[in-house]
């Protein structure tokens, strides 16, 4: 995989990431629900928290416990 295909592929991650907790408004997202469906095309468990840690860092969604809210 070139630099650019995987600087594309963790955009679209972090895209699929934003719209779900988005789509789930206030009820929010369950953090195992979606990382079991991030399970489905391997992405690991560690590459799943540093994605979504790095986001919550950016304001870009929120954390309560284990489950992700729009920010």
């Amino acid at each position: 995989m070139t630099k650019d295909q995987a600087v594309a592929a963790l955009h679209l991650i972090v895209k699929a990431v934003e719209d779900t907790v988005n789509e789930a408004g206030p009820l929010g997202a369950p953090a195992g629900v979606m990382y079991a469906a991030f399970t489905a095309r391997g992405i690991s468990l560690d590459s799943f928290n540093q994605i979504t840690a790095a986001m919550v860092a950016a304001g870009r969604i929120a954390r309560r416990g284990d489950v992700f809210y729009p920010a």
